[in-house]
């Protein structure tokens, strides 16, 4: 099991470029007994390429949304151990070069916005495994394609990591976010596409948000509008927009305001095909959302409250996800503005859709409003709002 461990490390090195990458022993053994889990996705690649079998043709039990990108005529015997097959298994060959059709570039595109749909819908765990698996697949493309074919695949490809990123993020995983932000601006790099290249940078900023630094949520957003003039307006619109949730986090309202207004100015403008980063033609009063959300992260309660009362009407049922993820923010907005009783009404709403679609972060946006409730606590609407979020604890 150790020499096997060390010959799949060794593997996994080469192939993914990434001294890092080990499997322990110790994880080997648990592979070979009756409960092996699942291996992360980096994982999985590794050991198809090795052993020529995705992880369930090996014995592993598969999660929920697992699709794998393809299909071998003679998969390893789930039963034949996976120590048994490493030595022959795990000698080094050529990498099969395969046609690549430019179509295929347009078939993934024509897939994400299903994919955005039906994050919509559900959330994200019911979409991990099948998006980062069309990702594994479009990786695997792009080593055998050419010329504009490799580029368009690079570019979709960066769509589909940053996609991967967000529902890491959503779900709560900041480490797995992190690591598929990365992927992004990897591919975007490696596509040469100023656009991409300035998108990956805001969805880095995207996780900085999250984590609550503010001033590297400015930097990173700066650096994707170093040279505004040769991006598209929809990308200068998603770092401005973003750039202002930097300016709340460090306190500069007049910061945010100025970035909103701007960006606000440039939202009749957003007329490219680009199959990526359309929240903001897509989510009405998209811009008003994040001054709303700026507003209410700067205490700004009574503002905050206005807002989210105009923008929550046009929100459209189908977006039920982020629709709770703003009731959660106006809610705690109410509080801010000295209205415990109307924000537990409107967090009864919030705390519904969340506990059906499982976002964390809906679940973080559920703990602020606790922690501006606080106040209330031992009052009769303090008890209130406990009852209201029994869902959501019932559901963790």
């Amino acid at each position: 099991m150790e020499q096997a461990a060390d010959a799949l490390s060794e593997h996994g090195r080469q192939l993914l470029g990434d001294r890092q990458f080990a499997v322990s022993a110790r994880t080997w053994r648990r592979w070979e007994g009756a409960r092996p889990g699942w291996p992360s996705e980096q994982t999985a690649i590794v050991l198809h390429d090795a052993l020529g079998a995705w992880p369930e043709d090996l014995g592993f039990t598969s999660p929920p949304g697992w699709i794998r990108p393809e299909r071998h005529d003679n998969p390893a015997p789930a039963d034949s151990g996976l120590a048994t097959i490493a030595a022959a298994a795990l000698t080094p060959g050529p990498t099969a070069r395969q046609h690549v059709d430019p179509a295929l570039i347009d078939y993934f595109q024509q897939q994400m916005e299903g994919h955005y749909r039906a994050d919509m819908f559900l959330g994200p765990h019911d979409l991990i495994g099948t998006v980062s698996a069309q990702y594994q697949l479009i990786d695997k493309l792009t080593r055998s394609a050419a010329g504009e074919t490799r580029r368009g695949l690079l570019r979709v490809g960066a769509a589909y990591a940053a996609l991967v990123g967000w529902l890491y993020q959503d779900s709560g995983d900041m480490t797995g976010a992190g690591f598929w932000r990365g992927i992004t601006q990897e591919m975007a790099m490696r596509s040469r596409d100023p656009h991409l290249i300035a998108y990956s940078l805001v969805n880095q900023a995207f996780v900085r948000t999250d984590l609550g630094d503010g001033p590297a949520v400015i930097d990173l957003c700066e650096a994707a509008l170093d040279d505004a003039t040769r991006l598209v307006p929809k990308i200068r619109i998603m770092a401005m927009q973003q750039q202002a949730h930097g300016a709340s986090l460090t306190g500069d309202r007049a910061a945010v305001d100025r970035l909103i207004d701007g960006a606000d100015g440039l939202l009749l403008r957003v007329d490219d095909d680009l199959p990526w980063g359309n929240a903001c033609r897509r989510t009405p009063g998209y811009l008003e959302i994040q001054r709303a959300t700026c507003y209410g992260r700067l205490g700004l309660g009574t503002e905050a409250v206005g807002l989210w009362t105009q923008v929550l009407d046009a929100v459209p049922a189908t977006a039920r996800r982020d629709r709770g993820v703003y009731m959660a923010r106006y809610a705690t907005a109410a509080a801010n503005a000295r209205e415990p009783e109307q924000a537990v009404e409107i967090a009864r709403e919030a705390a519904t859709i969340a506990a059906e679609t499982r976002s964390a972060r809906m679940g973080r946006e559920l703990v602020a409003l606790e922690r501006a409730m606080r106040p209330w606590h031992d009052a009769p609407v303090g008890r209130d709002l406990r009852e209201a979020l029994a869902p959501v604890r019932e559901g963790c």
